[in-house]
């Protein structure tokens, strides 16, 4: 079992969270892969594409955690609360392709984004770890976390961070290989929706009855999915009209 005491690490969750969205924004620039013709609108989009993923994020995170609109949530709720990777990546793909039509912009997904992403959510995921968030059922499990409660969960944290960094190697090889043209994110959406939906189940997370017990993460993991499949079918075919 490793113990850790999270009420000495609530500083660590909002510095790898902040760590992890200036890493995908900035190091090195992505802007810097788009053609110079299109750089104006992508940085638009990108505008556009981080405030669909904070709405979509601390939407997803009221819901699920939080029962909202079913149960009243307060103002300091909303403000104070967590936020969700899946609603984030929901929300941020939903906005960005909405942006795409409106400023008829026609470039494929840029790859080295998607590559950095996965990194940039392993970072904040190292302070879920440490800060104690998002945690894993209760039971006796390998490398299981014991916190301030004294009770034993599986480490859900620590999987997700490992997908995450397995993710960004995939991503990574990809990118190198300029395989995938345009349909990195989209796989990303995929195989996360997939792991989230199962990782899910072993979260201490509420569950309700959708005909089977599941949580609102896992409805938004089969949502996330579909948007990648959709996505990656659509690309697939832009990828192949602009080789040609």
């Amino acid at each position: 079992m490793i113990h850790v005491d999270e009420r000495d690490f609530q500083w660590v969750y909002p510095a790898t969270a902040t760590t992890g969205l200036l890493l995908a924004l900035f190091l090195p620039a992505s802007s810097k892969t788009v053609r110079p013709a299109a750089r104006r609108s992508y940085a638009i989009l990108q505008l556009l594409t981080l405030f669909g993923a904070i709405v979509g994020a601390k939407l997803a995170f009221l819901s699920g955690d939080l029962a909202w609109p079913f149960a009243k949530v307060s103002l300091s709720q909303v403000i104070l609360s967590g936020r969700s990777i899946t609603g984030g990546l929901i929300g941020g793909f939903l906005v960005a392709e909405g942006g795409k039509v409106l400023l008829h912009y026609r470039e494929l997904p840029n790859d080295w984004f998607a590559t950095k992403l996965p990194l940039s959510i392993g970072v904040g995921r190292v302070g879920c770890v440490l800060a104690g968030c998002c945690r894993g059922v209760p039971g006796e499990y390998p490398l299981g976390f014991v916190y301030s409660d004294g009770v034993p969960r599986f480490p859900a944290q620590l999987a997700e961070l490992l997908f995450q960094v397995a993710a960004f190697g995939a991503a990574y090889t990809l990118y190198r290989r300029g395989a995938l043209r345009g349909r990195i994110f989209a796989s990303y959406m995929v195989a996360y929706g997939l792991f989230r939906f199962v990782i899910e189940g072993l979260r201490e997370t509420p569950k309700r009855d959708f005909g089977v017990r599941l949580s609102v993460y896992q409805v938004l993991s089969v949502v996330l999915v579909a948007c990648g499949a959709a996505s990656f079918a659509w690309y697939s075919r832009e990828a192949a009209r602009s080789a040609t």
